[in-house]
């Protein structure tokens, strides 16, 4: 087992760091990772990813199949569940039988009652000031992760936790330059309607942020749409 362990190790570091050169989105990057550990993990039919808000609010993030939607649904409503132990309590929750698990009594009852999962192995992927998330993989029989699948499912949690990282950082990195092309499509118009220079528009969109408390990339916007029309309508 340890070869094949290697081996999916150096694939899955392979794979992240293709979406890294690619720039993958968020979503479309941690959907592809848990498909991948769907593949590997022994024992695994469908994955997920919850989020546990602060506000013990939570929402599953990505998912192979409606099953881990529907699990956490159900965690969310009753603020219970092997997931939410996982991100909030624990490294790693095992279930070996939900039909014999008496930890989570509600969501237990409902769980049977609506899905066919009876194992899961959840693993804590992060904690931060806005909450902690889980990596879940799940099965319709009991027993289904050996303990290799217990190993191989903690690596797999840590190469996620860091894709994760590094897509969000490209998100957002993505996010800022398409704001400051929307500041500079904004600072032309000003400049080309009020006859200004670059740093007198600029100035004038902060002011007339600071002014109306308003963010300065919706004031730009705003701005945009206003100057062109069927754009905006378009859309």
């Amino acid at each position: 087992m340890q070869n094949g362990t290697t081996v999916v190790v150096a694939q899955l570091a392979e794979l992240v760091s293709s979406m890294e050169r690619e720039e993958m989105d968020t979503a479309a990057g941690l959907n592809e990772l848990i498909g991948n550990g769907v593949l590997h993990v022994v024992g695994s039919q469908y994955a997920g990813i919850t989020m546990a808000e602060r506000s013990r609010a939570v929402v599953n993030i990505a998912a192979t199949h409606r099953y881990p939607v529907l699990l956490d649904e159900i965690q969310n409503r009753y603020a219970e569940g092997p997931c939410v132990e996982a991100a909030w309590r624990h490294h790693v929750m095992h279930v070996e039988d939900l039909t014999e698990d008496e930890r989570w009594p509600r969501y237990r009852r409902h769980a049977l009652e609506q899905t066919p999962i009876r194992s899961i192995l959840s693993f804590e992927l992060f904690v931060d000031r806005g909450g902690m998330a889980a990596l879940n993989f799940y099965a319709d029989t009991p027993h289904a992760f050996p303990d290799d699948s217990v190993e191989l499912g903690a690596v797999y949690a840590t190469h996620i936790a860091l894709a994760w990282s590094m897509l969000r950082r490209q998100d957002q990195f993505r996010s800022a330059l398409a704001s400051r092309d929307m500041i500079g499509q904004a600072k032309g118009i000003v400049m080309e309607r009020f006859g200004l220079d670059a740093v007198e528009a600029f100035e004038l969109l902060t002011r007339l942020s600071q002014q109306s408390n308003t963010r300065l990339i919706d004031i730009a916007k705003s701005l945009i749409d206003s100057e062109h029309p069927l754009k905006r309508r378009r859309r």
